[in-house]
This record gives C-alpha cells, structure tokens and sequence, in this order.
C-alpha cells in the first residue's frame, strides 16, 4: 500500500482485504458486508473513499458491474499488467480469470484492423460461467 501516503487502520483493513480477494471484482456493498461479518466494519464514506483513491493512484481497477448496476473493485496485481489483457468473471461467483494468451490478443488485432475499432483491455470483460461453478450447477 505503498503509493498511498496517509495510512490508516481502516485502510490497511481493506487494502488487506482486497488483497485477499484479489482474483475476484468485488462491490463496496459486498466488501463493507464481508468485513462487517470478520467484526472489522469500515464505514461505507471510508471505503469509497479509500477504493477512489486506490483506482486513482493505479493500484485497482473499476469496472461497472453490468448484473448488478453498481461498480466493482480489484486490487491489480503489481506482476499483472492488466491493461494488456482481457478478462473473463464468472456470473455466478465473481472470480476473475486473466486472459493473457496469444489468441486474444489476434483477436484484439481482428478488431482493429477489420473492424477499426480498438478494445480497451483494462475494461473488457467476458461474462460466462467458471469451471467450479458449472461442475457444482451439474452444466
């Protein structure tokens, strides 16, 4: 938490908390609940926030949540550059998948060049259905 200069308890609670969950977009109402139930409530003004101030500096994304009609978080990984690739969530439990193969990156190309219509990476997702969840819906 490093680029943020004024650090506070109820900071590193959600920064660490966010680093937890790192692997899936989370809303300020679900984070606010989630820490809440620990016996850390963090007030909701703090965590928006503190969550602004995080997307400001670079160290998260947001992304408006098409389902739910609400923003979600994601702390970046400091490894991942996540503006050169896109993602896929999972519809049902949120998890995040990094797409950083070859192929989707021709696919990118296609679109540009058949298409003239550049993807911005850092805020596409591809909304589907994960591994473990279709294994536990039976699908």
């Amino acid at each position: 938490m490093s680029r943020i200069t004024y650090n506070t308890k109820q900071k590193q609670i959600i920064y660490d908390f966010l680093l937890n969950n790192q692997q899936v977009l989370l809303t300020c109402d679900e984070i606010s609940d989630a820490l809440k139930e620990s016996g850390t409530p963090v007030g909701k003004a703090t965590l928006y926030r503190f969550l602004d101030a995080l997307v400001s500096s670079s160290q998260a994304r947001k992304v408006i949540d098409e389902n739910k009609k609400c923003a979600a978080y994601q702390l970046l990984d400091k490894e991942m550059k996540c503006d050169c690739h896109m993602h896929l969530k999972c519809t049902d439990c949120g998890s995040l998948v990094h797409l950083g193969c070859d192929f989707m990156h021709s696919v990118g190309e296609h679109i540009l060049n058949h298409h003239q219509f550049k993807i911005d990476n850092s805020k596409t997702l591809i909304y589907g259905v994960c591994s473990k969840c279709s294994e536990k819906a039976g699908k």
